[in-house]
């Protein structure tokens, strides 16, 4: 790789050691990438759960966050996805003091090296949303692909350690979703439905994601009738990052860089048609024994419009079986303040902050409470619990708070 002087500076540890490690891993990115240089970016996102490091992560954090104050803070605004834990629900949710322990450590670690604990999935609705044509560094799959596709914002699927790194030297390799032509898309979907509910649009996304396949594939999507809100397009994201690895997709006169077809593609892609059959395909394939131990809305965390909905479908009911809902450290206090925490709880649910459900020891908490089958809106979740031992079901929001009172999915 091409490298400036300030990056050969670094590179012969003149800036301290921790920014020499970051480098070096660096460019070892970049070199199986085929990267020409580096790329400056302006923030990073950080995937750092302990169930993901381990003992060994948290170790190799705590070693960095020993140099001293100058070498080891990162150089541009650095933030965290989402912990594994709530510390304040980890009780209820029955989780080891040795998960807390290692969460703690590593919270100490990433404190210590600048990083700002944001907890956050969706930082695009809560901290500062990327705009277009701005490098960044970021690592949730979901956060990608909205940063990508919505704001028009330029990342790959960063690891933790690559995103650290990037925050510790403010470049990022320059390659994929960094460069124009890989933007253009590779899959035209055609479709003659608009989906209406949160469940709907990740079950879309899911099948596109599924079609399209891998991380290089770029969906760009016609027929949707309507720009669907930040919400919807959230759920559709995520899902299709989660079914298919994608990072981009573009959607006709919705997406900043798709106002007309031939801005993303060309006239000799694959085209491909889907419809509400094929969502509802997807959707009942996540259907089976209808009995419900646990209900989760999370994955990605709760806006505080979401968590509005929620409250007016939790008003008079009560609920038999545990309802979680998980929103970031950001909107908690504002779903506090206007009594929506109150009117969930006071339903039976519970409001947890800073965690994600699958990214929280999903399986250890299961076999702790007992929980087998699992009814969400997301398509995200679903498409990655079945991987911890659940039995994951989709619906609506209202069909899930029903089976929280009822212990039943219709």
């Amino acid at each position: 790789m091409r490298l400036s002087d300030h990056e050969q500076a670094m590179l012969a540890g003149e800036m301290g050691p921790v920014r020499q490690i970051a480098l070096q891993h660096q460019i070892k990115v970049g070199d199986f990438f085929g990267a020409a240089d580096f790329v400056p970016v302006t923030q990073a996102h950080i995937m750092s759960d302990t169930e993901s490091l381990g003992e060994a992560g948290v170790a190799w954090l705590e070693r960095l966050a020993s140099h001293s104050a100058a070498e080891r803070r990162v150089c541009i605004p650095t933030i965290t996805d989402p912990r594994g834990t709530d510390f304040s629900k980890a009780a209820l949710l029955k989780q080891a003091v040795w998960m807390l322990d290692l969460e703690q450590r590593a919270i100490d670690a990433l404190v210590r090296l600048g990083v700002m604990m944001t907890d956050t999935c969706i930082n695009y609705q809560t901290v500062l949303a990327a705009t277009r044509a701005e490098h960044v560094a970021f690592g949730d799959t979901g956060v990608v692909i909205y940063s990508n596709s919505v704001g028009g914002a330029r990342s790959n699927f960063e690891g933790g350690p690559s995103a650290l790194a990037a925050g510790l030297t403010g470049r990022t390799p320059r390659y994929g979703y960094h460069l124009d032509g890989q933007r253009q898309a590779t899959l035209r979907v055609r479709t003659d439905w608009t989906p209406t509910t949160l469940n709907e649009w990740g079950a879309l996304g899911g099948v596109i994601g599924r079609l399209a396949g891998n991380y290089w594939a770029v969906p760009v999507v016609e027929g949707i009738e309507r720009a669907p809100g930040s919400d919807e397009l959230k759920h559709f994201g995520a899902a299709m990052a989660s079914f298919g690895s994608i990072a981009l997709f573009h959607m006709l006169g919705v997406t900043p860089e798709a106002a007309r077809l031939q801005d993303v593609a060309g006239a000799d892609i694959p085209q491909v048609r889907v419809g509400r059959a094929d969502a509802l395909a997807l959707q009942s394939s996540y259907r089976g024994d209808d009995k419900v131990d646990v209900v989760v809305f999370s994955g990605p965390q709760l806006s505080l419009i979401e968590l509005a909905a929620l409250a007016d479908l939790c008003d008079g009911r009560h609920f038999t079986i545990p309802v979680l809902a998980v929103t970031s450290p950001q909107i908690k206090p504002d779903a506090d303040r206007m009594g929506l925490t109150e009117r969930i709880e006071g339903a039976g649910g519970t409001v947890l902050a800073g965690m994600c459900f699958y990214q929280s020891y999903a399986r250890e908490i299961a076999e702790a409470n007992g929980w087998k089958s699992l009814v969400t809106n997301s398509a995200k979740m679903v498409n990655i619990l079945g991987g911890y031992g659940y039995r994951p079901m989709l619906a609506s929001m209202e069909e899930c708070v029903e089976a929280g009172c009822t212990g039943r999915l219709a």
